[in-house]
């Protein structure tokens, strides 16, 4: 019975092993191995998360990307060194034409080196504007947004890791809360607007008052993590000129993000209002 078994295991093992030593069928069985694994431990994110679902998704994804390559090159490193042996002459040329992956693994190493923003941050790349979305080892994903407006465009911006390296990175996330929000109103000479800029304040303060404590409290946090001094939380008024001699008056208001544009229309309307109103008077 015993001489039976082992004569059998012997014809399985004669049977399987040619398969197994195929190194394309081990290959294919290995990424299918382990996309399954990936697909089981996403749907667990996704049963047992609420929250974050997306960051925890993204680094699972990553993890297996970098295994996988990991995986694949060894079981093809004896054919892969052949390889590089054989196109020796041509190392210099193949370096050349994949540059650019080069560059955006690097820009990959390096991002998740540094740490410069985290998945959901808002963050600022050369001159695009966007939500972090996701991040792989070719392109970072961004949810564009209106930094003027603290809004959402709608569009979905790729960005290839080489431009992390070479362009500035800017993380503004507490502009998701809090805005120190500029804009400027531009008349011509014929008023004076000092006349009416205290009326204007007491509007700012009037506007920023519900909000008053919280932005204190966010302003004060803000400044001990980034270990400086900036502007706020209360309301300031500016009074310039043009470079054509007209009057510019420059408004900057610590508010809430999704209240930024409502303000700046209210202050809009009463500085509109108290200018036509001057300008009758002095006429």
């Amino acid at each position: 019975m015993l001489n039976k078994l082992v004569h059998i295991s012997n014809e399985f093992f004669a049977l399987v092993s040619p398969i197994f030593s195929n190194k394309l069928f081990v290959t294919v069985f290995v990424i299918a191995t382990i996309f399954l694994v990936k697909l089981l431990i996403i749907s667990l994110i996704k049963i047992r998360f609420n929250k974050n679902k997306r960051s925890k998704i993204n680094i699972v994804n990553n993890l297996v990307t970098i295994i996988l390559l990991i995986v694949v090159c060894n079981i093809w490193a004896y054919e892969i060194q052949k390889f590089a042996f054989s196109i020796a002459a041509f190392i210099v040329a193949i370096v050349l034409a994949t540059r650019e992956f080069i560059q955006c693994f690097i820009g990959f190493l390096y991002i998740i080196s540094s740490r410069p923003y985290r998945t959901g941050d808002w963050i600022q790349v050369g001159d695009y504007y966007g939500e972090v979305h996701s991040t792989d080892w070719m392109k970072l994903t961004l949810l564009e947004v209106n930094i003027d407006a603290y809004e959402y465009t709608g569009k979905t911006l790729y960005l290839p890791n080489s431009k992390l390296i070479t362009s500035s990175i800017k993380n503004l996330n507490f502009l998701r809360r809090y805005a120190m929000h500029h804009f400027i109103i531009t008349r011509d000479a014929s008023v004076n607007p000092f006349s009416f800029i205290d009326e204007l304040y007491e509007k700012a303060h009037s506007y920023c008052a519900d909000f008053k404590d919280v932005a204190c409290r966010y302003n004060q946090l803000i400044e001990s993590r980034l270990d400086v001094n900036i502007a706020g939380p209360e309301p300031h008024i500016q009074v310039a000129t043009s470079d054509i001699g007209d009057t510019q008056v420059l408004f900057t208001i610590f508010c809430p993000t999704e209240l930024a544009m409502q303000i700046e229309q209210k202050l809009t309307s009463d500085f509109m209002s108290m200018w036509f109103e001057q300008k009758n008077i002095t006429r």
